[in-house]
């Protein structure tokens, strides 16, 4: 019988919360939802109809500390839930949550790099809270699950999780603002490489807005060193990177008017509030909010506005958040105070032009709320998405109301019909509620039907869909490439083929094969491992071993010169065979040579740490220490340039690993091997790392063992992930 597909999510916190007190030892405890629009959109998102799994557990931790026995009896209560608890202690609580989470990760990524506390202590805690989030879904994960990692608390956890389970399929969704490289690189090198080859453990890695996903691959680039390819990764593994903004349940909004219980509250709001067009304005009590911001603008619009004094009151909702934390009770006070500086200021005995209330709402009243205001006025100075915004537009069924909506909001991307604003400033502020007070309702309908049909078709299910089809697809494509990995039969069967062979041809590319790259190519000698190696099979007679590679000639012969063995180099101009001298493929012209020197003579002062590379029949630009930004956008230019330039004269130009090079047109590593193919072998082995390597897997036998390194296509019959597994198989051979 088949068994279950299950889709394990993991957040940092569980879908319901526990109130507790110690008194009654458990036996009545209560279990309440969870508060957040994460919990809530991904509860909806589980209860929909699924095809991709079955069953779902959702992991995450209690929030409060217990003893032994204590967590035996929450973890059976909890499984009712499809929960699985992680048990943290209260110090490891205190550093990883209000510590890295939200003194380092919140502020850095919202932009309040002001407000980040680099303590060492606190990335100790997130690295040791990440491990324990590891070790218990290590306790419940089985074969075929589908595992969802959720949010900045634990981004170190995709890679934790590969390391102990290669093939399971994980994904990241992370659900604030991936900041730009200038913002993310202040993070100390340490973090930032760690925080960053954790995430791209997942197999997808998903955000709100297509910004912070160039955000992302900038910084994969300028720090890891990997390049992409519309939003593909390429490293040791194949990833992808992508847009997934975040539905809601578009449904239970818009049908929420039906509900009594809504109906009620409506009819309260109206009969308190029926003089006054209603200004809505919801948030969590948080400095990326910008909440002076908005009762700034709130008072210039009074104060430019006269015609509507009495006319129009602010509902401000204020929804409590870390309450014990010193500076949000600052916030909060100097929030205070400024509301009451405009009542004060404006108010009379039968108008509050502000209308307060520091608490969390329920549904049945907030969605009274949406239904009733005639703006909604959602203005952070930075926020991942901002669900409330498309949950005010959803719940508009008379398709009436005007959204004011923040730039800095991720939704902004989706609601561009709502006014659109620079939160920074107080006057757009002002001016758009002046605009959203005064709007036709046409052109009310207008907008919000355009932005109602868009959250209906892409609602909080099919977000969700979206990106486990993704993750799922994205592991077949893995799959597909892992399939040409060489594996332990094919090595076996390798080995017992050269053993029983007479007469071996070997093909071995040099950089990035047998030697990792460098910054400068002089820098990457052989070291005396490698050395071994190709002492041994040059020992062999039964081996003929030819380097196949772009270096030059004097190179090759300072360092393996000493062996009995064949080279091709400068990838394919020159030849040398076992005793024999060095001689060109055929006859070259290098007249160009003197034609393009100066154009790459251009781009070496343009890009800094670039530098030409001059060979006998071929010029090379090498920019790997180069920014990797700067070089990748002057390579493509140089590339365009130089392919223009050379459109009537007989030479090649190549893009390899950070270099373009140029070379004499029909030369090629496959023409060059040919030479050596002459007589009859019954074993024949080549391994490269890059597509000029392409040219000589192509025209070897089908029988050949080829190998191409790093996971990419190629005409090679197998792949292995990188030049450590290269040099253990020749060390086996």
């Amino acid at each position: 019988m088949k068994e279950e597909r299950r889709l394990i999510i993991v957040a940092n916190r569980l879908l319901v919360a526990i109130n507790n007190s110690r008194n009654n030892n458990w036996k009545n405890s209560n279990f309440i939802q969870s508060p957040g629009g994460l919990v809530s959109g991904l509860k909806t998102y589980l209860e929909g109809k699924h095809e991709a799994f079955d069953d779902y557990v959702w992991v995450g931790q209690t929030g409060i500390t217990l003893r032994d026995e204590e967590k035996k009896q929450i973890k059976r209560k909890l499984k009712k839930f499809m929960c699985h608890p992680v048990f943290l202690p209260e110090k490891s609580m205190e550093n990883f949550y209000n510590g890295f989470c939200n003194s380092v990760l919140w502020p850095l990524f919202h932009y309040f790099p002001s407000n980040v506390k680099y303590n060492e202590n606190y990335w100790k805690f997130y690295k040791d809270v990440n491990k324990i989030f590891c070790d218990a879904l290590m306790e419940i994960l089985r074969e075929g699950d589908i595992v969802w990692i959720h949010d900045y608390h634990l981004m170190l956890l995709p890679m934790m999780m590969r390391t102990k389970i290669k093939n399971i399929s994980i994904g990241f969704f992370l659900h604030i603002p991936f900041p730009s490289y200038e913002l993310f690189r202040l993070l100390p090198r340490k973090w930032q490489r760690e925080i960053l080859e954790g995430m791209i453990g997942a197999d997808i890695i998903g955000f709100h807005t297509h910004g912070y996903v160039q955000h992302f691959l900038r910084s994969i680039l300028c720090i890891l060193g990997y390049d992409h390819e519309m939003g593909k990764i390429y490293g040791d593994r194949y990833i992808k990177a992508d847009v997934f903004p975040m539905g809601i349940d578009f449904n239970k909004f818009n049908m929420s008017i039906d509900n009594m219980n809504v109906k009620e509250n409506f009819g309260k709001i109206k009969t308190t509030l029926k003089k006054f067009k209603i200004i809505l304005s919801i948030d969590r009590l948080d400095y990326t909010k910008g909440i002076i911001n908005r009762l700034q603008g709130y008072e210039l619009f009074l104060e430019k506005n006269q015609q509507w004094h009495n006319k129009v009151v602010l509902v401000l909702v204020l929804v409590p958040s870390r309450v014990g934390v010193e500076h949000y009770q600052t916030m909060k006070r100097q929030i205070d105070e400024y509301i009451g500086k405009i009542n004060g200021k404006f108010g009379k005995i039968e108008w509050t032009p502000i209308n307060y209330q520091f608490t969390s709402l329920p549904f049945e009243i907030l969605a009274a709320y949406y239904a009733i205001s005639d703006v909604a006025l959602i203005t952070p100075l930075r926020d991942g998405m901002n669900l409330i915004a498309k949950e005010y537009v959803a719940t508009r069924s008379d398709e009436k109301g005007v959204l004011i909506l923040s730039e800095m909001a991720g939704a902004s991307k989706e609601l561009g019909e709502a006014i659109i604003i620079n939160p920074n400033s107080i006057e757009e502020i002002a001016d758009a509620l002046k605009q959203s007070l005064e709007m036709p309702v046409e052109e009310q309908i207008r907008r919000n039907k355009i932005m109602r049909d868009r959250l209906r078709r892409y609602d909080i299910i099919k977000w969700g869909n979206d990106f486990i089809s993704e993750l799922l697809s994205m592991k077949e494509e893995q799959k597909g490439l892992e399939m040409r990995l060489l594996k332990k039969s094919d090595e076996g069967l390798m080995i017992k083929d050269y053993i029983n062979a007479d007469k071996r041809l070997i093909f071995l590319d040099y950089d990035g094969t047998l030697v990792p790259f460098t910054d400068r190519p002089e820098n990457a000698t052989p070291n005396d491992e490698i050395l071994e190696i190709l002492r041994k099979f040059s020992n062999d007679d039964k081996n003929y071993v030819i380097i196949i590679s772009g270096r030059d000639r004097k190179t090759l012969r300072e360092w393996f010169g000493n062996f009995n063995i064949g080279f091709i180099a400068e990838h394919g101009v020159y030849i040398k065979e076992k005793s024999k001298e060095w001689r060109p493929i055929r006859k070259l012209d290098i007249k160009w040579k003197s034609k393009i020197i100066s154009i790459f003579q251009d781009y070496v002062d343009r890009v800094p740490y670039s530098f030409i590379e001059e060979k006998d029949f071929s010029l090379v630009w090498h920019y790997r220490k180069s920014d990797p930004e700067l070089a990748s956008q002057k390579a493509k230019e140089l590339m365009d340039e130089i392919i223009n330039f050379t459109a009537n004269m007989d030479v090649q130009v190549l893009q390899g690993k950070k270099v373009i090079e140029i070379r004499n047109g029909g030369v090629n590593k496959g023409s060059a091997a040919m030479q050596f193919m002459k007589e009859d072998y019954d074993f024949v082995l080549a391994i490269g790392d890059d597509w000029t390597d392409e040219d000589l897997f192509r025209i070897l036998p089908k029988d050949a063992y080829t190998i191409r390194v790093g996971m990419f296509l190629s005409y090679a019959r197998f792949n292995l992930h990188n030049h450590l597994e290269v040099v253990e198989l020749l060390k086996k051979l």
